[in-house]
């Protein structure tokens, strides 16, 4: 992909990120590449992971300048793209169809765009993050046939070649999509199998996205909650995700969320079918499996999450994994 930057003086850069947005790997073993940017208005880094039919980009960045980034991917092959926001806002406007593609904190969206050449702005200081996973057409499809009714409508479009996002309203990462997508970036399987697990998750990540959409789809509302209460208890979950290491107490969490104690607590479990803070250790521990999978100590685990002390720690991790942080 071909990107252009350019400040508000009309000063322009251009970058060339074929080497790490392009699908043009389709051999069976894995094929990685890395790459860091250090430019006077912006660092960051993205990693591509290629395997067969699948394509894996994930990276963040931090403006230091405000600048406006022109795309042009019009020499990319046709792909399906599952798109994870992991920190950051902002709008990219694809000038060949006119559609424009919102992005905030921990959501995510599945989007198909046979054409792209677009444009976003972005500010001085935003902190970006994101993780897509693209899967050829042809892969899509196969997928897709005689699955569920909303991936089967999207799927339709997608083979005739019409721009769709399978749900006009970008939806929360769940805790198993974290889960899923922390497992690819820190992978340790051998070479052999790796091919393998990275098609494997990222199948069990198409089906996550797909039911998370599947039931918002669904007329019918379970929990009976106002789309205001549901709102605010996807906020009261990203919040708890965000500030893991010091967490609000319950008091704080539903000031800031704007609803009471009682109907948060309600509320969360109705959503989620675990209570407020079982989400939140759950989402820890698997974070604290993943960091030490990517061979951080037990002791800079357990600070970095917050944990009172290593003991503590341990006993928590032993009672969910069945096993101590030192047998990982």
């Amino acid at each position: 992909m071909e990107v252009t930057f350019c400040d508000k003086h009309g000063k322009t850069t251009d970058i060339d990120f074929s080497d790490v947005s392009y699908m043009h790997f389709n051999g069976p073993q894995v094929q990685e590449v890395h790459r860091k940017l250090d430019l006077p208005f912006m660092t960051g880094e993205a990693k591509r992971i290629s395997a067969q039919d699948i394509d894996i980009l994930y990276g963040s960045m931090v403006m230091k300048e405000s600048q406006t980034a022109h795309f042009n991917a019009l020499a990319e092959p046709e792909h399906i793209e599952m798109h994870f926001t992991l920190a950051g806002t902002g709008c990219l406007k694809n000038h060949c169809s006119g559609i424009q593609y919102h992005f905030s904190p921990n959501k995510q969206n599945i989007h198909y765009t046979p054409q792209f050449i677009g444009s976003s702005h972005y500010e001085k200081g935003a902190i970006h993050k994101f993780f897509e996973v693209r899967l050829t057409k042809n892969f899509f499809l196969s997928l897709a046939q005689d699955s569920s009714p909303v991936l089967m409508d999207f799927a339709d479009k997608v083979a005739n070649d019409i721009p769709v996002e399978i749900s006009a309203e970008n939806l929360p990462i769940s805790l198993a999509m974290h889960q899923c997508i922390q497992e690819i970036m820190h992978t340790r399987m051998p070479v052999g199998l790796r091919r393998l697990f990275l098609q494997s998750k990222c199948i069990e990540l198409l089906t996550l996205q797909t039911q998370t959409h599947e039931l918002a789809n669904d007329k019918g509302d379970r929990t009976g909650k106002t789309k205001h209460d549901k709102e605010r208890i996807y906020f009261a979950r990203d919040y708890l995700i965000e500030h893991a290491a010091c967490p609000p107490s319950l008091t704080e969490l539903s000031r800031l969320a704007g609803l009471n104690e009682f109907k948060l607590k309600k509320g969360f479990k109705e959503v989620f079918n675990i209570s407020v803070f079982g989400y939140l250790s759950d989402f820890r521990l698997n974070e604290a499996k993943t960091s030490l999978l990517a061979g951080m100590s037990i002791k800079e685990v357990a600070g970095h999450l917050g944990y009172s002390s290593v003991q503590h720690f341990t006993r928590a991790f032993k009672e969910k994994f069945g096993v101590t942080p030192g047998r990982v």
